[in-house]
């Protein structure tokens, strides 16, 4: 008998191919810059010794704005989220790991929210600068994560070299004023995070 989480997993995986036909193929697509890879991970239920990662999985990868409205408007939308997942968006290539080599030396801002529809503003408008090539440098970016709680949600952006802090402040600096942030975030370092839990942040804007 398929888990809650499988079946979840699924369904999700299943509604993105009927999303993307959808879109209207007499119209010809605009393309983008990059591929982008959304995935999904169901916290809430981990099996007891199973690694971290293990309920990850990928979802639908695209290369198109229409493909995207599709895909964002009919499952990753915040308020679609089922309780205690993880939605990410990354470019293609990359997974959503600290142990892939893209993400190996780097880290992440975060920013916390109360309110769902904070979450789905904040969200959405960085799944938009993502796409939209808006960071200066983008090349320093490996993707964003959306972490749906039942107290408090988290938005995370995950860069690749953390000790290039002139980059990291760049992007922390673009990356409040397209969320519209007025508190301090903060950085913080996937090696620091692996050897404790709750690390402390590196910079601050």
């Amino acid at each position: 008998m398929a888990s809650e989480a499988a079946v979840e997993v699924n369904a999700i995986s299943a509604a993105a191919p009927e999303a993307e036909a959808t879109t209207g193929a007499e119209k010809q697509p605009h393309k983008l810059e990059r591929k982008w890879t959304f995935w999904f991970d169901n916290q809430s239920r981990p099996k007891q010794g199973a690694a971290w990662g293990t309920s990850l999985r990928k979802v639908y990868t695209f290369d198109t704005v229409e493909e995207f409205w599709c895909l964002y408007d009919q499952i990753f939308k915040p308020s679609k989220f089922p309780g205690n997942a993880d939605f990410h968006l990354f470019k293609a290539g990359i997974e959503p790991k600290w142990e892939d080599p893209e993400c190996a030396s780097g880290g992440k801002w975060s920013v916390t929210s109360n309110r769902k529809a904070n979450l789905e503003n904040m969200w959405l408008e960085t799944l938009m600068a993502l796409i939209g090539e808006q960071f200066d440098e983008a090349d320093e970016i490996c993707g964003v994560v959306a972490s749906v709680r039942q107290r408090q949600d988290k938005l995370a952006l995950w860069t690749k070299t953390a000790t290039n802090e002139a980059a990291q402040m760049g992007i922390g600096r673009k990356w409040k004023e397209i969320i519209g942030v007025n508190d301090k975030i903060t950085y913080s370092f996937h090696d620091d995070s692996r050897r404790e839990r709750s690390a402390k942040g590196r910079y601050n804007v």
